[in-house]
């Protein structure tokens, strides 16, 4: 590099420290001063020094120690190295163990591991401390700030106290969010491949609900070991207006899915999965509880595999029995299911089978410390308008066994088939949500706006909560309005919706 700053082209003739303008010559690797060339005998000795004297020759040698033509052969194009530059090439480091010098004492030598000196710690005054606790909670302290503040926390009870209520409100602000995908994205896949090639046999649309909460339970228990599958679950439920619970593990829920869903394979016409174990009733319950005294081990991961191909059975079943009315084949409208106490229409059954095995992913995931969500928007909406269009039937049932009994004074009366009556407004918010006018005084009624007595207005997750018997009706957030004995006995009647 020259002066100015620009790459020169460099000659490899150069490199060699000759020109073909003196003689040719290679440089000898042998000779002490790398390369130069001169002549060993005696007179050649004798001219070498004599040019050395005169400051004349071919080449001289560089504070770079590199050879540069002078005379004829030198270059003009090519600038003489400055002796006060530092060389363009730095020359190879020696080791210091080549130099025969003592090594340095390991004690002399600086602390990396600790190279600045340590701050000493901050002292605050406690307004100060106190007025930090918001952005300590929020992680927004610095390390000294952060330090003061978690020492001041073990000598003041009051600022201990302060700072988990503020703690506990920053993980309402950030709640666990699932690491699964949108419960809705299967549904939108789904819909994307069956518009470009539609199904021969599709899937009822009352049965869709089905075959997405399997599936998403389905992939919860794919990564189950065994001590997730001995976790504990408390299974809960309302029974005559009182929460009752039952104990069991993951896999007991598991088998409890398997052994309910067979009362719809038996419907169908497919194999009961409890084979020989009998029950003393045919009702979810007894069921479950003959399955569980049968096993000889409590549950394993091996009631998965069994509980998953029966739930494929029952919706390619269901694909092909259909109601008619979506491209099905047969009379699916017209099976019911049996449950012991009552019946349900094939496709309400399939509904109530999906917002069960719903409720008990989310006692699973709660039991694992997972966060589960929703069903989708779609999904959800089917799953309250069952449980709406169940209610007016189980307010008759209450009212038959007294727990719903009119209060003295009221004007109740049985209201001719498809009549107009008494109603109750149920508004579900968010998502799945709508309105559903509910008969009071007749499962036969029909729902009348113009005879709305009361107003309830509930969110979608918090209504199917009480459903499921995770909510006591007496503490579900719901807001209401009218006739208070009306909205006491439709939220009662909601809870008694649950069972094992």
């Amino acid at each position: 590099m020259n002066k100015a700053g620009r790459f020169e082209v460099y000659d490899d003739h150069e490199g060699r420290g000759g020109h073909e303008g003196h003689g040719g010559r290679e440089p000898n690797d042998d000779s002490p001063h790398g390369g130069s060339s001169h002549d060993d005998s005696p007179g050649g000795k004798e001219h070498d020094k004599n040019r050395a004297e005169s400051g004349s020759g071919d080449t001289t040698r560089g504070a770079d120690g590199m050879s540069s033509g002078q005379g004829d052969g030198h270059d003009p194009a090519v600038p003489k190295p400055d002796p006060d530059e530092p060389p363009r090439i730095p020359l190879p480091r020696a080791s210091v163990e080549d130099t025969g010098r003592p090594l340095p004492d390991l004690a002399d030598l600086p602390d990396l591991a600790d190279p600045a000196p340590r701050r000493p710690p901050l002292v605050l005054e406690h307004r100060v401390l106190k007025s930090l606790l918001g952005a300590w909670a929020l992680a927004a302290c610095s390390p000294e700030e952060t330090a003061a503040v978690e020492e001041h926390l073990g000598d003041c009870g009051f600022c201990a106290d302060e700072a988990l209520r503020l703690r506990e409100a920053v993980g309402l602000l950030h709640p666990a969010e699932t690491l699964d995908l949108d419960p809705s994205l299967r549904t939108r896949v789904l819909e994307g491949c069956l518009e470009r090639r539609p199904p021969r046999i599709p899937v009822p649309g009352w049965a869709t609900p089905y075959d997405a909460e399997t599936a998403r339970l389905d992939a919860l228990l794919q990564d189950f070991g065994d001590a997730e599958w001995h976790a504990p679950v408390r299974l809960r439920w309302f029974e005559r207006d009182e929460p009752t619970s039952r104990r069991t593990t993951v896999a007991g829920v598991i088998a409890h899915l398997l052994a309910v869903d067979g009362l719809v394979a038996i419907a169908l016409g497919l194999e009961d999965p409890m084979g020989d174990v009998g029950a003393d009733r045919p009702t979810p319950s007894a069921r479950t509880e003959a399955y569980w005294r049968a096993s000889h081990y409590p549950p394993t991961r091996a009631v998965r595999a069994p509980w998953r191909e029966q739930t494929h059975d029952l919706v390619r079943t269901v694909s092909f029995t259909g109601d008619g009315t979506e491209g099905g084949i047969g009379g699916g409208g017209k099976l019911s299911v049996p449950y012991g106490d009552f019946e349900l229409p094939l496709r309400d059954a399939m509904l109530d089978r999906a917002f069960e095995c719903w409720v008990h992913a989310e006692d699973i995931a709660e039991a694992v410390d997972y966060p589960y969500e929703a069903p989708s928007g779609s999904d959800l909406h089917q799953l309250v308008g069952l449980a709406a269009r169940m209610l007016p039937t189980v307010l008759a049932a209450r009212r038959r066994v007294g727990l719903a009994a009119p209060s003295p004074g009221s004007h109740r009366h049985l209201v001719p088939v498809g009549e107009p009556g008494r109603s109750l407004r149920l508004e579900i918010e968010g998502s799945g949500g709508g309105e559903w006018l509910i008969p009071l005084d007749s499962p036969a009624a029909v729902g009348s706006a113009e005879h709305e007595v009361a107003h309830i207005a509930l969110d979608g997750g918090e209504f199917c909560r009480l459903a499921a018997g995770h909510v006591s009706p007496t503490e579900a957030a719901a807001g209401q309005m009218g006739d208070r004995e009306a909205i006491r006995d439709v939220l009662f009647a909601a809870a008694s919706l649950s069972r094992m």
